[in-house]
């Protein structure tokens, strides 16, 4: 493949955001020279062997596939598309919340034109004041689901719409980038590549966070640490959460343990859905999907819990702490990754296989039974147990002794880089999840439009 000396932009990482900025880049101008580089493959070539082989054994990949790829980590999420600020991010913090709005909106209609769903789930005061009688707080926002099943072939024409304009280079692995001579240096092909651009856009994703702020550092620009969330991955019968799934499809319930002060939220719901692994940099850690056909839901829902520290000076490596704990759990599972029972887990018991055998609750995911207290600090352990007993008051059942937990679930946001208007150097820009800005589909795919933009008023010339 050839490659130009110098491009109009630059994408780094071909995640939902990446792949915004490109598609307004060339909607606004479609004689563009650009770049998007993403060290994963192409969405069709995203395959993970774990998964296809049924067998639960991560067989460490050089680009895990459940994270790195076309259309990023959200290409095999449940496809949450949240139409809101009250969650999902921090854009709120830098820009007006008309802005914000402005761009998930417009956002939502470029996914529906590529086959996105219409259908909306709107906010329930019923359901908020029930959990407001037990001391829980529900965060609302409208809220779209497009299942992993549709979210994947959405995107999927996305990105074959843009690649008619953009140059998409896959298997393409950023090693450095000059950010004064605006020089971007890669591997392709087993062949270090170097490559000028006019503008750069990092936009790499949770998967290349850990990267990113190494960058940052080497080249001596300020960040500050964002908050690292530790947890579990609950799975249940789906008749538990029936109600809450039915009106609102995610309950965002969130709770300030008593025995701590600390905040733990439920996150990531997945009605009738499958528990997975992911491999980030070689550390296993769980996830979940949900599909929007009805051959591939489970008689099962799950959600994370996750208990919120925040690190103050002078500990300043969140991410590896968060890390640390989740590859203890693979060392203890020899590999792979734990579940346990609740009820094993409060009478201070592992979780035998002999034991899970006889569990009512049928896990969708082949982990190893074990004892999460062997691994997960006792401090967001106590958070978790005393959350998911509160939420046993609004949904009966949570707190069975065959609720199965898993872990780790551990969610780690990007050092933020200390700059205005998200631009790191001049002409240089940082967005989405990676860039410590935004932890979702919208607000990241906002994100990339607002750069684009800003990149067409910065410069109209190109």
């Amino acid at each position: 493949m050839l490659f130009e000396n110098t491009y109009d932009v630059v994408i780094i990482g071909g995640g939902i955001g990446g792949i915004m900025t490109a598609y307004e880049l060339i909607e606004k101008n479609p004689k563009l020279n650009i770049l998007l580089l993403e060290k994963g493959a192409s969405l069709k070539d995203r395959k993970c062997p774990m998964i296809a082989s049924g067998k639960g054994e991560c067989l460490h990949c050089a680009s895990c596939s459940i994270m790195s790829g076309m259309a990023g980590a959200g290409a095999f999420s449940d496809g949450k598309y949240i139409l809101g600020t009250e969650y999902g991010g921090w854009l709120t913090d830098f820009l007006k919340e008309e802005v914000v709005m402005k761009y998930i909106y417009k956002a939502d209609d470029i996914l529906v034109k590529f086959g996105a769903t219409q259908k909306v789930y709107l906010p329930n005061d019923d359901i908020k004041r029930q959990c407001l009688e037990h001391d829980l707080r529900l965060s609302q926002a409208k809220l779209k689901h497009l299942g992993t099943d549709n979210n994947y072939f959405t995107m999927l024409s996305l990105i074959e719409d843009i690649s008619k304009k953009v140059n998409i280079l896959t298997h393409a692995k950023m090693i450095d980038v000059d950010k004064e001579r605006k020089t971007i240096l890669f591997k392709y092909d087993n062949t270090e590549i170097s490559v000028n651009a006019k503008h750069i856009v990092f936009a790499v994703g949770r998967s290349g966070s850990y990267q990113f702020r190494q960058w940052c550092n080497k080249n001596n620009i300020k960040c500050e640490n964002n908050q690292v969330d530790l947890g579990v991955r609950v799975e249940l019968p789906s008749i538990i959460w029936d109600k809450f799934s039915k009106l609102i499809y995610e309950p965002k319930v969130w709770y300030t343990t008593k025995s701590y002060g600390d905040r733990v939220r439920m996150f990531c719901f997945n009605e009738r859905g499958h528990v997975v692994m992911e491999n980030t940099d070689d550390v296993l850690t769980i996830n979940g999907h949900s599909y929007a056909e009805e051959e591939r839901k489970t008689n099962n829902s799950n959600f994370a819990l996750l208990s919120t520290s925040t690190f103050t000076e002078p500990f300043k490596e969140p991410i590896e702490y968060a890390r640390y704990v989740a590859s203890l759990a693979n060392k203890i599972s020899g590999g792979s990754v734990l579940v346990q029972r609740f009820g094993d887990l409060i009478q201070g018991r592992r979780t035998t296989a002999e034991r899970l055998k006889k569990c009512t609750t049928i896990p969708t995911l082949n982990a190893v039974p074990g004892d999460l207290a062997l691994c997960m600090p006792k401090r967001q352990l106590d958070n978790i147990i005393e959350t998911i007993y509160q939420l046993d008051k609004i949904a009966p059942g949570t707190a069975n002794y065959d609720t199965l937990l898993y872990g780790i679930e551990c969610k780690y946001y990007a050092t933020r880089p200390i700059c205005n208007d998200f631009e790191i150097s001049p002409n240089v820009y940082a967005i989405g999840d990676g860039g410590g800005y935004t932890r979702s589909l919208s607000h990241a795919a906002a994100h990339g439009l607002y750069i684009a933009d800003k990149i067409i008023k910065r410069d109209e010339s190109i």
